[in-house]
């Protein structure tokens, strides 16, 4: 029978008497290479594809793929290809050559896979190891101390097929929905322990300080005792237990007084010490790593944590790096947890299959509540297969205290037979939950129902059991992500049911083709559909995600005139109270038009800890400022959590446009400006800068100035939404102003242009619109082709959508022109074309030379060319005519899977609909100059070469 000791014993200086061994713990040596940038060149033969039939080298661990061998399949080839589809099920063989030393026998040794693409047949010297191990992501062993000729060259010899033998093996994991490759992608090396061990440990540590473990004891025999201590971050014992081992499963139990607890934000672990003593001396030794919380579902209520509820601030996670697949390192874990918390999350999904165990690891010390799941993506494992990955999984990943939940298949990939064996394993009886996309289909209290919008999200939090859904948002390309994740984030925050969820998904699956000269393969749209481009470029979620989940939340948009330095702040923290947080305040004075720099000079800062704000309460922040504080432009604030990251930066202009806009550059002008009739154009030069409008419809025709007789900036300002008929264009002088009226009917009133001996032009528009609209402003057409790039001062430095306006924050930003379409090579964020938000002067540079765009009114958007936003049939959502934009308003963007959200975002939320104008005249002003100015600092003209871009 199993011997259960219950010892709980208070903090004590008594220590055990121990007789060391050299050899107590367990020692590896490792077969393959540790990771996917330290490999090991073993032999291997292909069956099929490339340089197949024939024996070579291959680098392990890695997919074969990735080494020039075999073929490429995307999971879901059967759909895109359909009658002509089949899986290439090349086999592997591998083979290495090892030493074992003499000095190990009498000792157990094993050889581990941490991962094998799908089946692998094992043998030892030409022995059978065991049984075929059938599943791709989860670590598996064989005893093979009886195979091995010590002090003598052994061989290992592994025969992998990709796919499985058995089809639900297949179904559950290569039936699927992203790349499935082949080989030994995970490390493979020997354990070598004495013959009485501890082969595992599993450990339940509560929030109340009880501490139960569970040791699996390998050799029992008589004579055996287990001593285990319980050691803090210090390295101070704080528990102690021992007890006699009759079975090879002891049970240890005791209890810590006041242990600090883990939780995503306070992710405190301890360690236990275990030894095995035979007859007082030491003969084997373990440690594990641990944290004391207690998780808890509550039904019809919520997720509880130490018994205080959490929400999901979560992400969906595929194990992957582009030139090596799903084999990575622990470099990569860390920079994705970094990432993740970067923007404020503080859960992830390991879609759709166990990680690596250092990702894990990463998260027990960084802190993200972990959904470790089974795979099954859409199909489940059988009954037979599926029960020994269960073990395999739970076994490895128990003690992680990250991991708040099983996750049993993803999309009905659920064998209900197996929901019940996790807690044969976990004796922390973690709950079991079922990633699903059909509604009705709650288990275990919480509905993970996939791709809700908005107001079905709403209906369902009123209903009876908690919602987390496991996938929402779908990112591919620029939608989805942070668009429209306000709304449903703020709809979970305030429902008492609303358990937060998790955005699909985190990286492009990106795949560098060995057989397509190295191109990055995003399989189509079937895998773009991250928040980071395959080597996590980031794309405009990542900031916008910061803001929205970030735990300090600031709602004001704009100074007040009377600001005294006043903040009201509400703590959206679940464990931190506000006053373990800092924060930075700076004022501003931001570059000028050809003036080279940062963006902005800081005048005076100040830095500071937060009030004393409970969590989930709000409160305000007092700040000293300069009594001057209003003669800068800008005022920043910086918020840094307790381990001194930074949550986000927000900035706020403390001028209107109008003071910050300009439209005169500082150079002596000793012309006039002229103004006359040529043809069918009307004509006004000043200052080498000639523009042409058209007499009979009151728009842009053409430019020109002293360096070029052609400038392709023209043809506006054309509304983009609404209609235009001119009824009267006149031309006159006022003062030293030339001076060109145009009246309408329809929704556009007037355009009136003015141009003084500066050469600056005016140009003050009004129109009206009623109902929807998708935008509202006026368009100019200009050669994208041309634009070598821009600089502006405003939001940035990425573009926005109406329902994806956070991330951006207010300075001067340099962009390069590039072509990107998100999603797809090359990558380069920010993207340059899109809605620019906020904008109060642009700088354009192009073959042409440079011109300049100043807004004196405020809050207007630029749109800068044509660009996709999520891809379909067509582009989505539509773009306004033109090339070059001023708005008043701008579309929402939607998401790939949500009922038919692609092309009709209105259910996504409020934020997501159109843009509903009630017929009011707008008014705006814009100011342009053509030239180039004399450079800040010289007494002279700079002098550009004359040269003749365009003679049309």
């Amino acid at each position: 029978m199993i011997y259960k000791a219950l010892l709980l014993i208070a903090l004590t200086t008594l220590s055990f008497n121990k007789a060391f061994c050299q050899d107590v713990k367990k020692q590896i040596q490792y077969l393959s290479g540790t990771d996917n940038e330290h490999t090991v060149d073993w032999d291997f033969w292909c069956s099929g594809g490339r340089k197949s039939g024939k024996w070579d080298k291959i680098a392990v661990p890695a997919h074969w793929e990735q080494q020039g061998y075999g073929n490429y399949n995307y999971g879901r080839d059967y759909v895109t290809y359909g009658k002509n589809f089949r899986f290439h099920d090349e086999k592997g063989v591998y083979r290495k050559m090892f030493s074992v030393k003499d000095e190990w026998k009498g000792k157990k040794i094993f050889v581990v896979f941490e991962g094998v693409m799908t089946d692998a047949e094992v043998k030892i010297n030409g022995k059978s190891a065991g049984p075929i191990h059938q599943g791709a992501f989860y670590r598996f062993k064989y005893d093979i101390s009886d195979k091995l000729v010590y002090g003598k060259d052994n061989q290992l010899e592994v025969t992998v097929s990709k796919m499985s033998a058995d089809p639900s093996v297949n179904n559950a994991e290569r039936l699927a929905d992203y790349w499935i490759l082949g080989g030994i992608f995970r490390p493979v090396y020997l354990e070598i322990v004495p013959q009485s061990f501890i082969d595992h440990v599993a450990i339940d540590a509560r929030a109340d300080g009880a501490f139960n473990m569970q040791v699996h004891i390998d050799g029992v025999n008589e004579g055996l005792m287990l001593k285990s201590e319980i050691i803090d971050q210090q390295n101070k014992q704080i528990g102690r237990v021992q007890a006699k081992v009759n079975d090879s499963i002891v049970y240890l139990n005791t209890k810590v007084a006041n242990p600090a607890l883990w939780t995503a934000e306070t992710p405190n672990r301890y360690t236990v010490k275990t030894e095995l003593y035979k007859n007082g001396k030491v003969v084997y030794e373990m440690q594990q790593k641990f944290g004391f919380r207690t998780i808890e579902i509550r039904k019809q209520d919520g997720i509880y944590l130490n018994g205080t509820k959490i929400k999901m601030k979560g992400v969906n996670r595929h194990v992957w790096w582009p030139e090596t697949g799903r084999s990575v390192n622990a470099s990569i874990d860390l920079e994705d947890v970094k990432l993740i918390k970067y923007m404020n999350m503080n859960a992830v999904r390991c879609s759709h299959y166990p990680p690596d165990k250092s990702f894990l690891n990463i998260c027990d010390s960084l802190g993200l509540y972990v959904l470790d799941e089974l795979a099954g993506w859409q199909k489940a494992y059988a009954t037979p297969v599926g029960t020994k990955l269960v073990k395999e999984m739970v076994i490895r990943d128990a003690n992680h205290p990250s991991i708040i939940f099983w996750s049993n298949g993803n999309e009905g990939g659920h064998n209900f037979d197996l929901d019940t064996l996790f807690g044969h394993y976990d004796i922390s009886n973690r709950p079991v939950i079922h990633a699903h996309h059909r509604p009705g289909n709650a288990f275990n209290g919480i509905d993970g129902n996939h791709y809700e919008d908005y107001y079905s999200t709403k209906k369902i939090l009123a209903d009876t059991n908690i919602y987390m859904p496991t996938e929402f948002l779908h990112a591919q390309d620029d939608g989805g992500g942070a668009a429209g994740l306000e709304d449903i984030w703020e709809l979970h925050w305030n429902a008492k049911r609303g358990a937060g969820g998790f955005l699909w998904a985190l990286v492009d699956e990106g795949l560098v083709r060995t057989d397509e000269q190295n191109m990055i393969d995003v399989n189509g749209v079937n895998a773009p559909d991250g928040l980071v481009g395959p080597h996590r470029e980031q794309e405009g979620s990542v900031n916008a995600i910061r803001e929205i989940y970030a735990p300090i939340k600031i709602t004001m948009e704009a100074l007040d005139p009377n600001f005294k330095g006043d903040i009201l702040v509400e703590n959206r923290y679940h464990f931190t109270n506000l006053n373990q947080c800092t924060f930075k305040w700076e004022l501003l004075n931001f570059d000028k038009p050809l003036q080279t720099g940062d963006g902005f000079t800081v005048i005076s800062s100040g830095k500071g800890k937060f009030p004393a704000i409970a969590p989930l309460e709000k409160g305000s922040l007092h700040m000293e400022l300069p009594t001057s504080w209003m003669d800068q432009d800008a005022f920043a604030l910086t918020a840094f959590d307790l381990q001194g990251n930074e949550i986000f930066r927000w900035v706020w202009k403390t001028k209107d446009n109008a003071q910050l806009a300009f439209h005169h550059f500082d150079e002596p002008i000793d012309t006039a400006v002229q103004l006359m009739e040529q043809d069918s154009l009307i004509q006004m030069t000043a200052n080498g800068i000639t523009v042409y409008i058209n007499k009979n419809t009151g728009l842009l025709a053409a430019l020109a100035n002293k360096y070029s007789k052609a400038l392709s900036f023209k043809d506006g300002p054309l509304l983009v939404s609404g209609k235009a008929k001119p009824i009267n264009v006149k031309h006159y002088r006022d003062d030293e102003t030339a001076v060109i009226e145009a009246t309408y009917e329809g929704d556009l009133k007037y355009i009136k242009w003015k141009m003084d001996k500066t050469g600056w032009l005016e140009m003050d528009y009004g129109y009206t619109l009623n109902g929807d609209q998708r935008f509202a402003g006026v368009s100019f057409t200009y050669p994208e082709n041309f634009v070598l790039g821009v600089k502006w001062l405003g939001k940035g430095p990425y573009r926005v959508w109406k329902n994806r306006m956070q991330g951006t924050t207010y300075n001067v930003w340099e962009k390069r022109n590039n072509n990107t379409q998100t999603g797809s090579y090359p990558w380069l964020y920010p993207e340059f074309k899109g809605y620019y938000a906020d904008v109060t002067w642009m700088e354009m540079n192009t073959v042409e030379g440079k011109f300049y765009m100043s807004f004196p009114d405020d809050d207007l958007y630029v749109r800068l060319f044509d660009f996709y936003g999520l891809t379909g049939a067509k582009s989505h959502p539509d773009l306004p005519i033109g090339d070059i934009s001023f708005l008043d308003a701008i579309p929402p963007i939607g998401t790939k899977l949500a009922l038919n959200m692609t092309t009709d975002t209105k259910g996504l939320g409020p934020k997501s609909e159109l843009n509903h104008l009630d017929g009011k005249l707008i008014e705006r002003q814009v100011y342009f100059y053509f030239g180039t100015p004399k450079v800040k600092g010289e007494n002279k003209q700079f002098e550009m070469p004359k040269v003749n871009v365009l003679t049309d």
